[in-house]
């Protein structure tokens, strides 16, 4: 016992914690599944490195800065039928990066935009392929004060080293001329070079008037829509989806059959 506890702590001292903690479960039942040395080492060892991969995974996640984690296996393509699952399931596969592919989500708020874009980003961590989400408007508002500190190019090099760069909500905000300027710098750094993702509430036609600068918006467009997986979303929106479940759900037994006399001896007896 006193060795077991000395090597529980040197273990600990090694900071292999997994190892440590599957130690004990293993020498409980070592007498219902016998292991050999090598064949006991080796699910220790290999807990350790699942261990350690895990957490490799969790930290790629949380410096992502997602809104929220999403996976493709949570999304409902039967609510939104006009989507080719095999297409985004291919997306999902990471393939997309191995040319330095963009993708572009085009659809009304709500449809599930944000949540394919993210879902594919939380695959790339998993692979370990560097990803970051960002919403427009705050990569505007940090090119733009990056400028104004004169430190606009170590910026503009930060975003455009990402593997995967999700743009998220292009079109809510209008984007002014400086703005425009910047974001063409990051576009272009990355074109051919990165894969970067967006979302957007508009069509491509209308980009001129986000970004003020019609022939700004079409270099733009040029450089992310060239080799580009251009996904048209025309469904309906998961948010009136819940709401109408919540309505359904708290509406309540149907009295108009009732008379008057009847509701009011339901309300009684209630």
């Amino acid at each position: 016992m006193a060795n077991y506890q000395a090597l529980y702590t040197n273990l600990r001292q090694l900071k292999l914690d997994r190892f440590a903690e599957h130690l004990g479960y293993l020498l409980d039942h070592q007498d219902e599944a016998p292991k050999s040395l090598s064949d006991a080492l080796f699910e220790l060892t290999t807990a350790e490195l699942k261990y350690r991969e895990q957490k490799k995974i969790n930290l790629r996640i949380k410096l992502a800065r997602f809104p929220y984690e999403k996976t493709l296996a949570d999304f409902d393509f039967s609510y939104q039928p006009g989507i080719s699952q095999a297409i985004i399931e291919d997306l999902g596969s990471l393939r997309f990066t191995q040319e330095n592919q963009n993708i572009l989500f085009i659809g009304t708020s709500g449809v599930g935009k944000t949540h394919l874009a993210t879902a594919i980003g939380i695959e790339g961590c998993k692979q370990g392929v560097s990803t970051q989400f960002i919403r427009c408007s705050d990569l505007i508002n940090k090119l733009q004060t990056a400028q104004v500190q004169g430190r606009s190019e170590e910026v503009l090099r930060r975003y455009a080293r990402f593997q995967i760069l999700i743009i998220d909500e292009i079109g809510y905000l209008p984007i002014e001329s400086v703005g425009a300027k910047l974001f063409f710098q990051l576009i272009e750094k990355r074109y051919e070079r990165k894969s970067t993702i967006i979302t957007t509430n508009i069509p491509l036609s209308k980009w001129g008037t986000t970004f003020s600068d019609k022939m700004l918006a079409n270099a733009i467009l040029d450089r992310l829509v060239h080799h580009a997986k251009v996904i048209r979303i025309t469904g309906r929106s998961y948010r009136m989806k819940d709401h109408l479940i919540e309505k359904k759900d708290n509406s309540g037994p149907d009295l108009s059959g009732f008379s008057s006399q009847n509701k009011e001896r339901s309300s009684e007896t209630l």
